[in-house]
């Protein structure tokens, strides 16, 4: 699935991911490939991608909200 976060600033990732995990209001969930369309709101905390490669990164985020729809996710984040 194609990945983008992105804060009021910039773009600080755009790829190909197999995992993403998430801090949500209600506590962390994640999104794999395929999953169905949703939107939601996003916590302060840790967002964890594992890249095609396996290679796993991580950003800080203050909060956000994203939005999943065929196979594309994006995170408004601040």
């Amino acid at each position: 699935m194609i990945l983008e976060i992105s804060t009021p600033d910039k773009k600080i990732f755009q790829g190909e991911v197999q995992l993403i995990q998430l801090p949500g209001i209600d506590g962390s969930f994640e999104i794999l490939n395929q999953h169905a369309a949703m939107i939601s709101v996003l916590a302060a905390g840790s967002v964890k991608i594992r890249k095609e490669n396996q290679e796993e990164e991580f950003f800080r985020i203050n909060g956000g909200v994203i939005e999943v729809k065929d196979n594309k996710v994006v995170i408004l984040a601040e």
